[in-house]
C-alpha cells in the first residue's frame, strides 16, 4: 500500500510538472511570435538564404531579393510568390520566416541617393556570324585567376572552319 500511494503521487506530480512546462512554453510562444501579416498581392523581399546560385561574393550580395509579389497563401506557414525570369527554375513557396515586407521609397523623398542599377549578364560574341545552331564543345580555361568556362559554338548555316570559341 505504501508503494503504491508513493507511486501516485510521484504519478501525479510529474503529471503535474508537464502541464506547468507546457503552460509556460505557451506563455513564452504567444509572448514572443507574431502571426504574419502577409496577404495576396503584397510585395515582398525573400532571404537569400536558399538561393545558392547567386553571383559575386557571398559578402557582398544584399540579404535580400526582391520586391516579388504574393500568388497566394498556402495555410499559416508559407508562402507561393511570383517568381522573376531569372528564378524561374526556383520552387516558388517558401516559408514566412524567410519574408521581409517590401516598402516603396518616394522618389522626391531621398534626393541625394543614388540608383544603382545593374547590367545584365548577357554576353555578345564580338563578330558572331548569325544565330548559334550547335554547341559543339566546352572547355575550362583560366583567365585573370579565375576559371572561365567557354564554349565552341557553329552558327547557322556555317562550316566548322567558321566555329568560335
Amino acid at each position: 500500500k505504501d508503494f503504491h500511494d508513493m507511486w501516485k503521487r510521484a504519478c501525479d506530480t510529474a503529471a503535474k510538472c508537464i502541464a506547468e512546462a507546457k503552460d509556460y512554453s505557451k506563455h513564452r510562444w504567444e509572448k514572443t511570435h507574431m502571426e504574419p501579416d502577409f496577404k495576396e498581392g503584397d510585395q515582398v523581399l525573400v532571404s537569400i538564404l536558399n538561393f545558392n546560385n547567386l553571383k559575386g561574393p557571398k559578402k557582398m550580395r544584399d540579404s535580400f531579393l526582391g520586391p516579388f509579389t504574393i500568388i497566394k497563401l498556402i495555410g499559416k506557414n508559407a508562402v507561393e510568390v511570383k517568381l522573376t525570369e531569372e528564378f524561374s527554375r526556383k520552387h516558388p513557396v517558401f516559408p514566412v520566416s524567410l519574408f521581409k515586407p517590401y516598402f516603396q521609397t518616394e522618389e522626391g523623398k531621398f534626393p541625394s541617393r543614388k540608383k544603382i542599377l545593374t547590367p545584365p549578364d548577357i554576353v555578345e560574341l564580338e563578330d558572331s556570324k548569325g544565330p548559334v545552331s550547335k554547341i559543339m564543345r566546352a572547355r575550362k580555361i583560366r583567365l585573370n585567376g579565375k576559371d572561365k568556362r567557354q564554349y565552341l559554338v557553329r552558327f547557322k548555316n556555317q562550316t566548322a572552319d567558321k566555329d568560335k570559341w
